[in-house]
């Protein structure tokens, strides 16, 4: 048996597609048809951007601890990284030229 090949849509595309049915009158098998998916995927793009249009977003998988830990990660990192940039940029002693004279006179 031949194993199917899932392709993958962008964002873009599934609100083109699921606006042709919403705002321009499609069927929702003409517009799959147009678009070249299945009637169901196109019957599932429909009804995310009917939900999205009403303002309740669509569902999550609930994130497992793993998961959460990783992300909170993934921001502490950022922060550090942010953090780094800033005082990377910061003037030292040394490009600052009375205070590195005062410096080497304090230690004579």
């Amino acid at each position: 048996m031949a194993k199917r090949i899932r392709r993958l849509f962008s964002a873009e595309f599934k609100l083109e597609a699921a606006q042709l049915v919403l705002d321009q009158n499609y069927s929702v098998l003409e517009a799959a048809n147009a678009m070249g998916v299945g009637k169901s995927t196109m019957d599932k793009w429909v009804r995310q951007l009917k939900l999205e249009r009403k303002g309740i977003s669509p569902k999550a998988s609930p994130m497992t601890p793993e998961q959460i830990e990783i992300r909170e990660l993934k921001k502490k990192i950022a922060q550090l990284e942010e953090h780094n940039e800033i005082l990377k940029k910061l003037p030292t002693f040394r490009d600052i030229p009375h205070l590195t004279r005062n410096i080497e006179r304090s230690i004579l």
